[in-house]
């Protein structure tokens, strides 16, 4: 469309110095001639672009226009800037695309230096944006995709999915959809997958009651647990500062919901003799038989 282009252009002439006719012309396939027009009717609405003759010559804008007439304020700069550097932090793959698109509105020295996001794990895979690329595909062009799934029983399973949506939720990209083995919406994190070439009518999200969130947290526990000093640093990192209390004898007590399954046995293993399971009672005991099985594989080693 016509306003598209218009608004490219001034995007592409606030990115750069100059630009050619023919360049833009090439870029938007269109003739010369149109772009000369859409110059003209810029210029016309008060978009302070002019063109220059000769060997260096070209379209340019104004010199400060993009300073001058931003519709951004400072305060709105740096919410865009840490917007940005959060999606960076999730691996999106397009993202320096788009910064540079906006590259106009922001210092990139302050791009680059004022604010850094990571969320990934120590060890994580950092190259997963083909796969990114390609659920992203699928679900824009109904596409199934079939993937291998491991429950949390350990058994394997091939299922094919109608994609419907990309969720980031606890460091993880997870993709929500119909799964046609369960006959019904569910939330997965993949691995390995294959788009096929299977085209899918997309089914009303209303109608299947799309709850990604929820289904990600299920079997939510009231857990509380009390620390040692020795991982404070950790605590403070890992609960909000409201929910940690100190019991004033170099102990602390926290209370929080978090949902069980392997990843919570583990995450409170980590802190081995500095932490203590209070309640519920029960995932004492699953922790203290956890123990009991590591102590005797070590010693199975001796």
């Amino acid at each position: 469309m016509k306003i598209n282009r218009l608004t490219e252009i001034i995007v592409t002439l606030l990115n750069k110095n100059t630009v050619t006719a023919k360049e833009l012309a090439d870029k938007f396939s269109v003739s010369t001639r149109t772009i000369y027009r859409d110059i003209e009717e810029l210029s016309l609405s008060g978009i302070p672009v002019y063109m220059t003759k000769g060997k260096n010559g070209g379209i340019s804008i104004l010199e400060g226009y993009s300073v001058n007439k931003t519709i951004l304020s400072d305060n709105d700069k740096q919410s865009l800037l840490i917007a940005l550097k959060t999606l960076e932090a999730t691996n999106y793959p397009e993202i320096n695309s788009v910064i540079n698109k906006i590259g106009f509105m922001l210092n990139k020295e302050e791009l680059s230096n004022w604010i850094d996001i990571d969320f990934s794990r120590w060890g994580s895979d950092l190259n997963e944006n083909d796969k990114f690329n390609q659920i992203k595909m699928a679900i824009l062009n109904n596409k199934t995709i079939e993937f291998s799934y491991i429950n949390s029983y350990g058994n394997y399973s091939t299922r094919i999915i109608e994609p419907m949506k990309l969720v980031y939720k606890g460091q993880t990209w997870y993709i929500y959809g119909f799964c046609r083995l369960k006959k019904e919406a569910r939330v997965f994190r993949i691995k390995d997958l294959v788009v096929k070439n299977e085209k899918f009518i997309r089914r009303n999200i209303k109608d299947i009651n799309m709850t990604p969130s929820k289904q990600m947290i299920e079997n939510i526990v009231n857990l509380k647990l009390k620390f040692t000093k020795d991982v404070l640093y950790r605590i403070f990192d890992d609960f909000d500062q409201n929910r940690i209390i100190d019991n004033q004898d170099s102990t602390y007590e926290v209370n929080i919901e978090l949902p069980e399954n392997e990843w919570l046995y583990g995450y409170i293993l980590s802190f081995g003799s500095s932490v203590e399971v209070i309640e519920p009672r029960y995932i004492r005991d699953v922790i203290l038989n956890k123990m009991k099985e590591t102590i005797k594989l070590y010693e199975l080693k001796l």
